[in-house]
């Protein structure tokens, strides 16, 4: 189960009425690689509760998570063996941390393209070993369709696909290069497509797809000459499927690839900008954000008609008071609506994990939690001095007024793709949902209703993307609420 953190995005769904954001991606993979003749059932603990008929079903559990997902994991690892289910575990979890699991009995670490496949010859035999892990990256040729058919499609607010694993930088307190390496490995585009073909059969017709690659534009000459032409032709009979992914601040030095995403229907783009500060940046080796006006490259994805939700951290070595206010300021400045902040943390098998760890400053390991206020590092600056500045970064850009001004700061920036909206049912409870919760009940009303209004007059076009931000906000904001005050 996934807790309640920005992205989760569990305050939002109420108003969709969808239960969870994403389907477990990982989960639906490794069930394209069992053999054909198991019977296969999915229990995503997100969207229900695992039952005891399930446990009384089942021979094996095989489980995955993330690492803020451990103590989830752990309940489940124990429900299962007090139900005698074998349990075979896997995914970036166990394979940083199967140490900290005794009572699991395989695990399956790395990319399962290469483990799984051992494992289950040895059980065929009868003789599985506990681990099975390998220094070797899959070529992603070898992965699978997702067994999209186990997921009811219904309760979620949006479908996923990978098309690459591993990141050409080498920021150091990302484990993406320890767990995927800095090769970037894609699907082939009939690869690409056969997946967006399965969920589009499947029954998704009209929403977001998330392409959950670390950085979609680690391999620029395959996107533009390959993928997004398809793209580009996929969706000419299916307009109503939009796309979103995480890419590097160096997509604003690519004006080519910023308008063949726009045609292919991206219109969300994640991006780690951390800080504004260079020190801190040259502190982690975040090479690929340095000396640049990260302002203008955020306002320039914008005008490209891509939204720009970004990544930040505070908690570097050469962080200095004043970062706080300066993190505030670029926020607010850049229009990025959804900024998830946190303090510096250190996830095993990082550079920054080793650096913490030979210096005597590693507490214990990361939460993975980007909100709650916690990190497992000693930072140089007074603990409590920093964890007050981090709760005064979001108090300040959640708060109704401050979080309504970056609405107006990014539509104002923002240039969508030409095409018209078709609101769906879903939208239009959505937005009835908000009148009430938001513009009555809330205490953001007053900053809602004249959000509306300003959008009606000036952008009214992107009046269900303001509505959509709005509700977004109001997620952060509980969060925000149950971490920080």
């Amino acid at each position: 189960m996934f807790p309640d953190t920005f992205w989760s995005f569990k305050h939002a769904l109420s108003f969709v009425g969808k239960q969870a954001t994403f389907p477990p991606l990982g989960l639906l993979t490794v069930a394209g690689l069992l053999p054909a003749q198991w019977d296969r059932r999915l229990v995503d603990l997100n969207v229900r509760k695992l039952r005891e008929s399930d446990l009384a079903w089942a021979d094996y559990a095989f489980i995955t998570g993330m690492v803020v997902q451990k103590t989830s994991a752990r309940e489940m690892v124990a429900r299962c063996h007090e139900a005698g289910l074998k349990v075979v575990a896997g995914g970036p979890l166990f394979t940083m941390e199967h140490e900290e699991f005794d009572d699991v009995d395989h695990f399956i670490l790395n990319e399962a393209e290469i483990t799984l496949p051992h494992f289950l010859k040895d059980l065929a035999e009868g003789r599985p070993r506990r681990v099975y892990s390998t220094t070797d990256f899959a070529e992603l040729g070898d992965t699978p369709l997702p067994a999209w058919e186990l997921v009811d499609m219904k309760r979620y607010q949006a479908m996923e696909i990978q098309y690459s694993r591993g990141c050409p930088f080498n920021c150091d307190f990302c484990n993406i290069t320890s767990l995927l390496g800095r090769r970037v490995r894609t699907k082939s585009t009939e690869q690409v497509i056969a997946e967006l073909d399965a969920l589009y059969a499947g029954g998704w017709r009209r929403g977001k797809v998330f392409f959950v690659d670390d950085n979609f534009i680690g391999n620029k000459r395959h996107l533009k000459s390959e993928l997004l032409p398809r793209l580009i032709a996929w969706r000419n009979d299916r307009p109503g499927i939009t796309f979103q992914t995480e890419a590097s601040i160096n997509l604003a030095d690519d004006q080519e690839l910023m308008d063949l995403m726009v045609a292919a229907g991206f219109d969300i783009v994640f991006i780690g900008i951390e800080t504004p500060d260079n020190a801190a940046l040259a502190e982690c080796n975040k090479t690929q954000n340095e000396h640049r006006d990260l302002v203008q490259d955020v306002n320039k994805i914008q005008r490209a008609g891509l939204q720009v939700q970004g990544g930040f951290i505070v908690g570097f070595d050469s962080d200095k008071p004043s970062v706080f206010h300066r993190q505030i300021e670029f926020i607010q400045k850049s229009g990025i609506v959804t900024a998830m902040v946190g303090l510096l943390q250190a996830p095993q098998g990082t550079q920054l994990y080793q650096r913490m760890e030979k210096a005597g400053r590693l507490r214990g390991s990361s939460s993975g939690d980007n909100v709650e206020g916690t990190t497992n590092i000693v930072p140089l600056m007074d603990f409590d001095r920093l964890l007050k500045g981090y709760k005064t970064i979001l108090n300040h850009i959640y708060a109704p007024r401050h979080y309504y001004e970056r609405i107006r700061t990014m539509l104002s920036e923002y240039r969508p793709p030409k095409g018209g909206y078709l609101p769906t049912r879903s939208d239009l409870m959505a937005l009835l949902r908000s009148f009430y919760r938001l513009g009555i009940l809330g205490k953001e009303r007053v900053q809602y209703w004249k959000l509306l209004l300003w959008t009606s007059f000036h952008r009214p076009t992107l009046f269900p993307l303001a509505v959509t931000l709005a509700i977004s906000g109001y997620h952060c904001r509980k969060v925000c609420e149950l971490h920080v005050h």
